[in-house]
């Protein structure tokens, strides 16, 4: 009987491929480190220094993906930016408890070992990380031959932050007449896009024959945590909420207290190119709404006096605007009027 050498390798597991991955993420990581002990990557477990200024600290966590835009980035072979989406589900989660995002680790699935992809989404992981101000304190890369078919991969973030008690941002704190501010996305974000692929599909788009959507699909998810922690130490904000799949109505349900209600009025939303050429392309107002964030990526509860000076923080592209006031009511969220398509 002939004998059978088998080995991990054969099995389709690369495992030199993958130390060499780790040894490029420790050689990017290594440079952005400020609270996470060094030589962390390739360890059992990072290990992290909790700040000495908060006198009572809470941990927050937050945990997501990126979804199936994944396939879009699979599709244009172009992977450098859904790193930063992977960071900003996890991180604008985060700040909605009034939290400073401190560390972040991601896992990432694949069928084989690609390390120029590995290095790219990576890239974007550390950029988005950069922004937020937060560190890449370790993950895992797991090559999983026979589960994901050629070229498949996964992606899941986990992020944690610290909040000073007294900072913590309660919904019971939203009163009458506070007024209700839109922070508009960079565009999609990371939602909705099963129903996006399902219209390229049924009007059979050629993806990478087409500019717009191109830019469009894969425009990189707005990091709010500096904005929105400034607004924090500068008790300008009573509550806000990160609006993802579920769109305004799910999202804003989750943050307003009972008893109380947040009209919206539509046609005061700013939407965008995107969102339109979507709405053509036959999906529902009511779909539209549930789905995607239709041009306002954040919402901001505030008091009315504060407005200008909340304004002031943010960049002229991301620069807030009312779109709704706080009511009594049954409803937690009541939708007016339409959006301008």
């Amino acid at each position: 009987m002939k004998k059978i050498n088998l080995s991990y390798a054969k099995s389709g597991v690369n495992i030199k491929a993958a130390d060499k991955f780790v040894k490029y993420i420790s050689s990017r990581t290594s440079k952005i480190k400020k609270n996470v002990k060094s030589k962390n990557i390739g360890g059992f477990g990072a290990i992290s220094k909790i700040p000495n200024n908060l006198k009572n600290p809470y941990l927050v966590t937050s945990t997501d993906g990126v979804g199936t835009k994944l396939e879009i980035a699979n599709n244009l072979k172009k992977f450098d930016t859904i790193g930063i989406d992977l960071v900003a589900m996890s991180v604008n989660d985060l700040i909605v408890q009034g939290a400073k995002p401190l560390l972040f680790l991601d896992y990432i699935s694949i069928s084989k070992i690609d390390l120029k992809k590995l290095q790219s989404i990576l890239n974007g992981i550390i950029k988005g990380c950069m922004i937020a101000d937060c560190e890449l304190a370790g993950g895992e890369t797991a090559e999983m031959p026979g589960t994901y078919t050629q070229g498949k991969f996964d992606l899941a973030g986990f992020a944690v932050g610290l909040v000073e008690k007294k900072n913590i941002l309660k919904k019971e704190k939203i009163k009458n007449g506070n007024i209700v501010l839109g922070v508009p996305s960079s565009g999609l974000h990371s939602n909705g896009f099963s129903l996006i692929r399902n219209i390229l599909k049924r009007k059979k788009i050629i993806l990478s024959k087409n500019k717009f959507l191109k830019e469009e699909l894969l425009r990189p998810t707005k990091i709010y945590v500096n904005e929105v922690l400034k607004l924090i130490n500068k008790k300008l904000l009573i509550s806000c909420a990160n609006i993802t799949g579920g769109g305004l109505r799910d999202n804003l349900s989750r943050i307003i207290p009972h008893g109380k209600t947040a009209e919206i009025n539509l046609k005061n939303i700013k939407t965008f190119k995107i969102f339109k050429w979507l709405k053509k392309s036959g999906v529902s107002e009511q779909e539209m709404l549930k789905t995607f964030n239709c041009g306002i990526g954040f919402c901001l509860i505030v008091k009315k006096n504060k407005i200008k000076k909340i304004q002031k923080i943010f960049p002229k592209k991301f620069k807030p605007y009312i779109i709704g006031k706080i009511k009594n009511g049954k409803d937690k969220v009541v939708l007016n009027e339409k959006i301008s398509w």
